[in-house]
């Protein structure tokens, strides 16, 4: 696994303006590109003629361009690009915090509650944050809240009121102010613009009885290549019934979010992924649109994924046969560790079943059902008390699930995607009944690590066998080997791996 105490370099300004000068997309959302002479900032592919080199720095994040009065531009939306892969690939404090405050935990706890998640002060947490990004948190947040806003703006009818509170601003004249130094536009302008050209979306009533529905179409963006079938297969293939659906093309699945229950369907095309979300209220896009993105790793960088395991030759071919091959990840690290113990020694069809089973019985059930949605994956305090008939296992694999479930809900084992995955696999490794794997697994794709080799996998094991490798060799496929097992996984076309839910 990555540490979690790296030292983290500095971007590198020259390499910075040779990726600017060849608009290459793969560099959008790694960093912005501030132009000195007309006080914009914007994405590195942006198709304006190329400033010069000495008119122009480079920043980590657009908080940090916005910190020094730069407005975001209005040609290229560097808001709109994906995510920067390093918050994902690295483990240290400024990473974590990135994890946590896309999830919504500056707008729920404020900086304070942010710093003490991750256990440090908050005024330790401001130096780290602005030596190296050049903006504290409450300014990242604070980008954050700019671009949620200007989704609301543009892709509904919501009053600018209300979306001035809905993406977290404390008043609307902050909500305004911000705008206007942001984007060089007012809110009023903004949706004036998009109406000439299209139509806003419109509320509709609520699945969990929480209120009227409020709904949205959002386009995601994505690096490319993109394997977007593979991807949305693999998901597709293991849905809970109850919690989530798949018909071969589109994705549906209920989501616990801090306002209420939502309802999110995701049909994924190579260029992007188009999302419709139904919310019980629209506080809860910003963390929704960042679940999903954390789902489908929609911010990793498979051009550096692909370059480095397509240069072994023991899995070149299977690089070249699918590039583009996305780890999913998780709605939930909670859920995922249910899932892996359940999965435990049985089949993909097998976990499906049981899983599905405890949700009917345990999960709460939507007011309103939307399709086969009907039910919210079970809290970690409600598995904890279920009673034995929720489980259609055996008694030493029920145990286990209650036993993660009080862990996660006394606070003994934390899991979310501020966690360091070193300490998380600690301390699941330290609960009966949670092995090697079911840790591992856990690490992999509930808190998303694109490190981690299952070396204890069936399928994994079959894989190697057949490449002539043997488990330690994947040392070489470091820091992609997450990366590696789906590769290997898919290689067994006639057999699939027995432990993976």
């Amino acid at each position: 696994m990555v540490g979690h105490d790296e030292e983290v370099p500095p971007l590198d300004p020259d390499q910075c303006y040779v990726a600017v000068q060849s608009r290459d997309q793969r560099f959008d959302g790694w960093f912005v590109t501030a132009v000195l002479t007309t006080g914009i900032y914007c994405r590195p592919s942006c198709p304006a003629i190329t400033p010069k080199r000495a008119n122009v720095d480079f920043y980590a994040t657009a908080a940090a361009a916005q910190q020094r009065g730069l407005r975001a531009c209005k040609r290229c939306r560097p808001d709109a690009s994906p995510g920067s892969p390093e918050w994902n690939v690295r483990q240290d404090v400024v990473a974590r915090a990135m994890r946590l405050i896309a999830d919504g935990i500056v707008e729920r706890d404020g900086v304070t509650g942010l710093a003490s998640r991750l256990g440090y002060s908050e005024r330790h947490l401001n130096r780290v944050f602005t030596d190296e990004l050049g903006a504290g948190p409450l300014e990242v947040a604070r980008a954050q809240r700019a671009h949620t806003a200007r989704l609301l703006v543009e892709t509904t009818s919501l009053s600018l009121t209300d979306i001035a509170f809905a993406a977290g601003f404390g008043s609307v004249r902050q909500f305004n102010d911000t705008m206007r130094e942001v984007f060089a536009s007012s809110p009023t302008e903004l949706r004036t613009a998009t109406r000439r050209s299209s139509a806003s979306s419109a509320p509709n009533p609520d699945p969990a009885g929480s209120g009227a529905r409020v709904a949205v179409a959002v386009r995601l963006a994505v690096r490319a290549p993109f394997a977007s079938d593979e991807l949305m297969a693999f998901i597709g293939e293991r849905s809970i019934p109850g919690v989530e659906s798949w018909d071969g093309s589109t994705y549906r699945r209920s989501l616990g979010l801090p306002g209420g229950v939502a309802v999110i369907e995701l049909v994924a095309r190579p260029d992007h992924v188009a999302a419709r979300l139904e919310l019980a209220t629209w506080s809860d896009l910003g963390v929704a649109v960042q679940r999903i993105r954390r789902l489908l790793d929609l911010d990793s960088d498979p051009a550096a994924v692909d370059a480095a395991l397509g240069a072994d030759p023991a899995l070149a071919a299977l690089v070249d046969a699918v590039p583009g091959r996305r780890t999913p990840a998780s709605v939930d690290p909670f859920e995922t560790a249910i899932r892996a113990v359940i999965g435990q020694q049985v089949s993909v069809a097998g976990a499906r079943t049981v899983a599905g089973r405890i949700v009917h019985a345990v999960g709460c059930p939507l007011s309103e059902p939307v399709g086969d949605i009907t039910h919210v994956f079970p809290l970690p305090d409600e598995l904890a008390a279920a009673p034995d008939t929720a489980f259609s296992m055996p008694g030493a694999r029920r145990d286990t699930i209650r036993r993660v479930a009080a862990a996660v809900a006394d606070g003994h084992v934390e899991l979310d995607v501020g966690n360091d995955p070193v300490v998380a696999h600690r301390q699941l490794s330290a609960l009966k009944g949670i092995g090697p794997w079911t840790a591992d697994y856990v690490v992999m794709r509930g808190l998303g690590h694109p490190d981690t080799f299952l070396t204890n996998d069936l399928g994994v094991r079959h894989a190697l066998d057949r490449l002539g490798l043997q488990p330690d060799q994947a040392s070489r496929w470091a820091p992609w080997r997450s990366y590696a097992v789906h590769h290997l996984w898919a290689s067994l076309s006639e057999h699939r791996p027995k432990a993976d839910p």
